[in-house]
């Protein structure tokens, strides 16, 4: 979220505001694929959101085959049956940690994010569960909408608070104000 403080027109961040938006004031921040369509859901939003479910579907399909395959290259090795329940526990715990964190990151900020960096890469190997996360979370937004519209809405409140607050002649406030009798 940019707050923009300086003259109307000028944009201290390229690429946080909206194509062509010369208003100041805080400006929308862009997600993944969807750039600042999610706000007023224009710019094919709708398709977006369709592209991104389609894509994240194919790509944790392809992810389920690939990982098939490497399964399928711990059973020619012949590395016995405990390795092989072992990697499959594995991906399926860090699956479930993945898709858990990620549907998290949708609403909310992490709170701790040298603890997100740890898991980094337990969402790395569980990489199917973040892209399914992706995927359900499409049928409802574009994922991370919900986080990034509160913050954008709050900001634009305090904004138009602080705007409210500033309006007016400065001067005139200054002689309402009871003044202190000068010393000698």
């Amino acid at each position: 979220m940019s707050e923009n403080s300086e003259a109307p027109g000028a944009d201290p961040t390229p690429g946080s505001s909206t194509p062509g938006s010369t208003t100041p004031g805080p400006q929308p921040e862009p997600l993944l694929f969807f750039g600042t369509t999610w706000v007023d859901h224009d710019g094919g939003y709708g398709l977006r959101r369709v592209g991104a479910a389609v894509g994240s579907l194919v790509a944790a399909v392809a992810a389920c085959f690939v990982l098939r395959f490497a399964f399928q290259g711990l059973q020619i090795a012949d590395v016995g049956d405990l390795v092989g329940i072992l990697v499959v526990l594995m991906f399926a715990v860090c699956s479930a940690i993945a898709f858990r964190k990620t549907w998290e990151g949708f609403s909310r900020r992490p709170a701790d994010p040298a603890r997100e960096a740890n898991l980094r890469g337990l969402k790395t190997i569980g990489f199917v569960g973040s892209l399914i996360a992706y995927f359900l979370r499409t049928f409802k937004e574009a994922p991370g909408e919900q986080l990034r519209r509160t913050e954008y809405e709050t900001a634009q409140a305090r904004y138009a608070k602080r705007r409210s607050a500033r309006t007016g002649n400065p001067a005139a406030r200054k002689s309402t104000r009871s003044k202190r009798p000068k010393r000698k």
